[in-house]
């Protein structure tokens, strides 16, 4: 069964669990969340977030609280959503909404339930996916593979700060759940978004992580030897576990 959902492509890749802030400055996209608040009190509110694959549309907040601009056509010759999109995302809930003076709107949403895009409507303001849900599966060794994951990540972890010059805010807990775990893991590592992509779509969590500790340790070895790489704060990543 598919759902009808507005999509935000974004320059990023969403995780069930995780917390992405995004700054809203386009029309296409002010009209969207414009149209989430007209619901009726106590629908969702909430839309699909898709990776594209060249270019970008709609960006996250970054730390210094600046975005990238638009890129019209999605980056692609044809302008084709279907090919300039990656096909699987992730449902985002709207956790709050800011409206700022100018028309620009502050959001933080949360990731909940990854979908495959089945189709896409191009007629509207902006788009709207039709979006098969994606039911997530344990695969077979999941719980003894998260041990593993869990001291690469911290041992990766220390490498990139050493790597920044700078210190971990404490010692990060990370949750026990290793299908949880995948999706920390995935959002928190310093990667590419095509790499951050395919950790989404692994079929199961025991395929996500196993694909976690290769690059960990690869990222980690890499770090080793070229320690002056620059990085994103990991410390403040933000995490939910709903």
């Amino acid at each position: 069964m598919t759902e009808r959902l507005p999509i935000f492509p974004l320059n990023a890749v969403l995780y069930p669990g995780l917390v992405l802030p995004l700054h809203v400055f386009e029309e296409r996209y002010r009209r969207l969340v414009a149209d989430l608040l007209a619901e009726p009190e106590g629908r969702p509110r909430r839309f699909g977030v898709l990776a594209i694959k060249d270019g970008r549309e709609v960006a996250p907040v970054t730390e210094d609280g600046g975005t990238a601009g638009p890129l019209d056509g999605l980056g692609t010759e044809t302008g084709d959503p279907l090919e300039a999109l990656y096909h699987i995302g992730c449902v985002a809930d709207v956790a709050s909404v800011t409206p700022q003076q100018d028309g620009r709107y502050e959001l933080l949403v949360t990731g909940t339930t990854r979908f495959r895009l089945r189709a896409v409507d191009t007629a509207g303001p902006y788009l709207v996916g039709q979006c098969e849900p994606i039911a997530e599966q344990p695969g077979n060794g999941a719980g003894a593979l998260a041990g593993g994951v869990e001291r690469a990540f911290r041992t990766y972890q220390k490498r990139l700060a050493g790597a920044r010059q700078s210190s971990l805010a404490g010692e990060q807990e990370l949750p026990d759940d290793p299908q949880v775990l995948s999706y920390l893991v995935a959002a928190a590592a310093v990667l590419e978004v095509p790499v951050k992509q395919r950790l989404l779509a692994c079929a199961d969590t025991t395929e996500r992580l196993a694909a976690e500790l290769d690059l960990l340790r690869r990222e980690t070895a890499l770090l080793n030897w070229l320690p002056s790489v620059p990085a994103v704060d990991l410390t403040r990543q933000q995490f939910s576990p709903n």
